[in-house]
């Protein structure tokens, strides 16, 4: 599967085994270089968890995972060593469109049709 919207995924639930556990509600982003580092997820138990964005198998209708244990409970640490994509959006920032290895390939400014290399 080619690129992918950054909203549109986090659209999509995360799944294992076609089982929801929850759904992403921000995607980190490395501080250096424009890569996705995984997702925030909101989990049915009403806590937060990160996913590896290497850890996600990314379907066209879901995150899906293979195990429950790939949702890490200490989303903080690393919120504290990313940016924050919902915190980009907004500003200038209307999409963000993400390859298949995580890297981001084009910023899709607010206002704007045209996509722009990241």
């Amino acid at each position: 599967m080619g690129s992918r919207s950054a909203t549109e995924l986090l659209q999509l639930p995360v799944q294992l085994h076609g089982i929801r556990l929850g759904r992403p509600v921000d995607l980190l982003l490395d501080h250096t270089e424009w890569r996705a580092l995984g997702f925030v997820v909101l989990c049915g138990d009403g806590s937060s968890r990160f996913l590896a964005f290497a850890a996600a198998d990314l379907r066209e209708n879901a995150i899906e995972v293979q195990s429950a244990l790939l949702l890490l409970e200490d989303v903080e640490f690393y919120r504290s060593r990313s940016r924050s994509l919902r915190a980009l959006l907004g500003g200038e920032t209307h999409d963000l469109l993400v390859a298949p290895d995580g890297s981001a390939e084009r910023l899709v400014p607010v206002g704007s049709e045209r996509v722009s290399t990241a």
